[in-house]
């Protein structure tokens, strides 16, 4: 699948030529980040750090805040990895540090191994120094203490003249089922398509950038249907996964739902079908996800007003249920609890709620036997809650 990028350089996004000349600045990456993360995990590269030439690293600490990010450039040592793990990362990219004396101090599950080629030899410090190492040389001596690959075949990077196919069987041999990502031209939605039937996800930057690639459109390129009509059954989540519906998506959908981060499908009746747009009970898109087969979606939105259903209930499955609901509801009675009500009293009296959660932690604790545990956890869960959104934390 795609893995959409984001070059930073002078904290502003960037595109170089193998690298070396910037050929296109595309200005401050919170809204491309955004935009991107719809799709999936972003690669995040500090380009600066990378080089040696300053870093971008208070910005990138409010990127990883608001998408799940790969982090790269510049992270030469395990601390400055779990510094970035322990920010917010999803995982990390080490280039020069990924050896065997860093990685072995890291959650293998987390890191991915940059592999930047030139012409096949591996080269480190921001693309600036060979190492006489080849790609398949380095990644035998760490394929057992990372969780995925980057390969940049630096040679095609930013030059927008395709990518060649054929090197990927090998890399995917040698990489005896770990994840991995590819770099370098990739250019056509028919490139994204064959990467990922061979089982490779595709890291694009300078094609989005250009325009030669639309991102809801580079998303869907993988995708299949065995439908008459062609369109993809689309689940729809909230954030803590609750099934809400079932509908359907088609490439006009997708690319208005990418475009306006929000839930937009294909109506087999109406056509285009914006969420909410007569009812008001509109949602906000915060992912797509494909399934397996590449025939079948899911959006996570953040659903507003009563629900999806067309009977003004929160899920199409029946009435609103579960820690979600009770979340919810909390929520409702912060902004108009009921005077005199226990939840009000909470709200309203911190020594209260403060004496009650530790009440309920020891009896937690002492609790003995599953009928107590329930009963107490039940209890403990509630009190947290009021806490959290008393301080407008959510759930989520």
């Amino acid at each position: 699948m795609l893995i959409p990028s984001i070059d930073i350089q002078g904290g502003q996004a960037v595109q170089l030529v193998q690298g070396k000349r910037r050929v296109l600045e595309a200005g401050d990456p919170r809204p491309l980040l955004e935009k991107f993360a719809r799709v999936g995990e972003v690669a995040v590269i500090d380009l600066d750090a990378a080089m040696g030439t300053g870093d971008n690293s208070e910005l990138i600490r409010e990127l990883v805040t608001m998408a799940p990010c790969r982090v790269g450039g510049g992270i030469r040592d395990a601390g400055k990895a779990v510094a970035w793990l322990d920010a917010g990362a999803a995982k990390v990219i080490l280039g020069t540090a990924a050896v065997p004396e860093v990685l072995r101090e890291l959650p293998r599950d987390r890191v991915i191994a940059a592999l930047d080629a030139w012409r096949d030899e591996v080269v480190v410090e921001g693309w600036q120094r060979p190492t006489g190492r080849t790609i398949l040389e380095r990644l035998t001596e760490i394929r057992d203490l990372v969780g995925g690959l980057l390969v940049t075949f630096v040679e095609q990077e930013g030059r927008l003249e395709g990518f060649d196919l054929s090197r990927v069987p090998p890399l995917l041999e040698a990489a005896q089922g770990l994840d991995v990502t590819v770099a370098g031209g990739v250019t056509t939605l028919e490139e994204l398509a064959a990467l990922d039937r061979l089982g490779a996800d595709a890291q694009v930057g300078m094609a989005i950038y250009t325009g030669r690639l639309e991102v809801a459109d580079a998303f869907a390129a993988p995708l299949v249907s065995d439908r008459p009509d062609g369109l993809w059954p689309t689940v729809v989540v909230d954030e803590a996964g609750q099934c809400l519906g079932l509908v359907y998506s088609n490439a006009a959908s997708l690319r208005a739902a990418v475009d306006e981060g929000r839930g937009v499908y294909w109506s087999r009746k109406r056509g285009l079908w914006r969420k909410g747009e007569s009812s008001g009970q509109t949602q906000e898109l915060l992912k797509i996800d494909a399934d397996c087969d590449r025939d079948a979606l899911r959006f996570t939105v953040r659903q507003a007003g009563s629900g999806f259903c067309h009977l003004e209930q929160r899920t199409c499955f029946g009435k609103d249920r579960g820690l979600g609901r009770l979340a919810r509801r909390l929520e409702e009675r912060h902004a108009s609890a009921p005077a005199g009500s226990y939840t009000a009293r909470l709200f309203g009296d911190r020594d209260l709620l403060a004496s009650k959660l530790r009440e309920e932690a020891r009896e937690l604790v002492e609790a003995r036997g599953p009928d107590e545990v329930r009963h107490e956890t039940a209890d403990l869960i509630y009190f947290a809650l009021v806490r959290a959104v008393a301080e407008g934390v959510s759930l989520k």
